[in-house]
Parts: structure tokens; C-alpha cells; sequence
């Protein structure tokens, strides 16, 4: 595998995968239409195109131009709040996205996707930790839409047989170790980049809910850092380079830390106090979310390194500070 077409490469975890492609030596192509992704955050070694997934003349033309080995697909809107009040550009977005270049691998005959999924699908957790196998009921059109997607990839490897890896993030968070290059996302609904924005302009933190059913009151989620994030995709590759089928990856560390051992973390590492004001619980947001990772870590050999939350946490302040000068 030479040549990887990586969608939204300008967005968060796009931006760290196509320096994680270009520093092994792959060929990469990046298809991104900028709306919510940031120029800056595309490796100058990668080729960008500016379009929407929803072209599909682009599309079209994109896959007639180079011969793929792969694709990563990572364009999609992704706030769960904001599905809730406007569905339709979820659906269209998400849904439609990934049709478009799914048929574009299907026309010319390109076999490998990997798909950037979430632990959304689940919904409210009947059994902690998360396996893969566990029952499939969203709670928003976010993770409406990403399981959809997976649903489609199924019928496109039985009738078109077009393997993909669907990844089901927990908590995607954290930054390059030397802070040079992080999360910017605008809106931020992200408990971290907030937690540090806070701190950096001594404004108020907002900490929603803290009557959860936890030892300390505060929603206990599983965090995985973007570094080894990014390696579950390069392992990803590597299995339906040599295997076919549809295979489906929790991707956490099956460690769970509450909000408020987030916001202590920030405390310490900052050395600023912050002001932490409780607000009523969001709707829909779990008690507990955390993965069974057993089967990346046989199958993919995962093995985390960069996923401790103090290493997460510093390496997430290292780039707001910089962001912020």
C-alpha cells in the first residue's frame, strides 16, 4: 500500500494521520472543503483538494485522477450536541460523505476503508466496559449517522467486496508531545481544550452535572490520546492489507477518569486555579463510558502509549499555550 486518500485531513485526528502517513512514506492525497478543518493543520508534504464530499463530480474525478491503495475516512461533522438541533446536515454530511466515496472506490476498483466511527453508536451503556458486540442505540443523530455508515460498509463488502475497519473512538483528546500541533475546533465542546481555555484566559469553567451515579459524582469517560489514535489506523491498514473482511475496533484504553480528575490534571499541570462553576446535567450524556479494548490489542496488537492522562493533559496545555501567545 503506496496511496492513501485521507478525507478531512484538515480537521483534528485528519491532520495528525497525514504526518503520521507522509513520515512512513506513504503517498497521501487529503480531500477537504476547509468549512470546519484548518489549512495549517495539513502537512505541506500531503496534496489537498478543496471540495465537499458532496461533489460527487469531484469526487469522481479525484479517483480517476490518482489509483488509490486505500482510503481514511475521516470527513464528518462530529458534535453530538448539534445533531440534536440540526439533524439534516448530519445526515446529509456523514451519511452522504462516505456514500459518495464509497462509490467512488467502487468504480474504480479500489478495495480498503478505513472508517473513523464512534463509541456513539452504543448509547447509553447497559454493561461496563464496552464491547463491540454490545446492543447498537445512539442517542443522537451523530452517532445515528456514524452507525449507518458502518451498516452501508457492511452491504458494500458482501456485494462489492470492499473491506473496512470501522474504529469506534471513546474520547479522542491530547496533542503533539512538543505542542505543535492540537485540537481547534470551533465550536469546543470538549472537556480538555475548555478545561485549558479557561485556565489560560481566567474565565469561568463550565462542569455540567455532578450528581452522576460515579464515586465522584462527575461522568467518567475513557480518553485516548491523538498519537495513539492515529496508530490504530496505521495498524488498521495493515490488517486488510492482508486480510479481507469488515472488521469493527473499539479504540480506548478501558480506563475511565471522572470530569473531575480531568479538571484536577489541568490544575496541575497548568499550576492555575480554575473557576469551576456546576451546571445542570447535558441530555443524554452516560454515567459511565469506558471500552473492553480486548479485541484491538489481540487482533491489531494495540498497545497505547501515549494515554495517560497526565501526558494527555501536558501535551493538550503545550498547545493551547502556544495557540494562545
Amino acid at each position: 500500500m503506496n496511496k492513501i486518500l485521507v478525507t478531512g485531513g484538515a480537521g483534528y485526528i485528519g491532520g495528525f494521520m497525514l504526518k503520521a502517513l507522509l513520515d512512513k512514506g506513504f503517498e497521501v492525497t487529503s480531500i477537504d472543503s476547509l468549512d470546519r478543518g484548518h489549512r495549517e493543520a495539513v502537512d505541506v508534504r500531503a496534496n489537498l483538494i478543496i471540495g465537499s464530499l458532496l461533489d460527487k463530480n469531484l469526487i469522481e474525478s479525484v479517483f480517476l485522477k490518482e489509483k488509490f491503495d486505500a482510503v481514511i475516512h475521516f470527513g464528518a461533522f462530529i458534535s453530538m450536541g448539534e445533531s440534536m438541533e440540526n439533524p439534516g446536515i448530519y445526515f446529509e454530511n456523514n451519511i452522504l460523505g462516505a456514500l459518495n466515496i464509497l462509490e467512488g472506490m467502487r468504480k474504480n476498483g479500489v478495495k480498503n476503508f478505513i472508517f473513523s466511527s464512534t463509541a456513539g453508536v452504543y448509547g447509553n451503556p447497559i454493561k461496563i466496559p464496552i464491547s463491540e458486540d454490545h446492543p447498537k442505540n445512539p442517542t443522537n443523530p451523530y452517532g445515528e449517522s456514524k452507525l449507518e455508515v458502518e451498516r452501508i460498509l457492511n452491504w458494500y463488502k458482501i456485494i462489492f467486496g470492499i473491506n473496512s475497519v470501522c474504529l469506534r473512538y471513546f474520547n479522542a483528546a491530547g496533542a503533539m508531545i512538543d505542542g505543535s500541533l492540537g485540537e481547534n475546533h470551533s465550536p469546543e465542546t470538549h472537556i480538555i481544550p475548555n478545561a485549558i481555555r479557561a485556565a489560560l484566559t481566567n474565565s469561568e469553567f463550565l462542569m455540567f452535572g455532578s450528581d452522576y451515579n460515579t464515586p465522584d459524582g462527575t461522568c467518567i469517560r475513557d480518553y485516548i490520546h491523538v498519537l495513539d489514535l492515529v496508530e490504530s489506523h496505521i495498524l488498521a491498514l495493515e490488517k486488510i492489507n492482508k486480510e479481507n473482511g469488515q472488521f469493527i475496533y473499539n479504540v480506548g484504553t478501558g480506563r475511565g477518569h471522572s470530569n473531575k480528575e480531568v479538571i484536577d490534571m489541568v490544575k496541575k499541570i497548568s499550576g492555575i486555579e480554575l473557576n469551576v462553576k456546576i451546571q445542570k446535567r447535558r441530555p443524554g450524556d452516560a454515567d459511565i463510558l469506558v471500552a473492553d479494548t480486548q479485541l484491538i490489542r489481540q487482533e491489531l496488537n494495540f498497545n497505547p502509549r501515549y494515554s495517560d492522562l497526565e501526558t494527555i493533559v501536558k501535551s493538550a496545555w503545550e498547545w493551547h499555550k502556544n495557540e494562545n501567545k
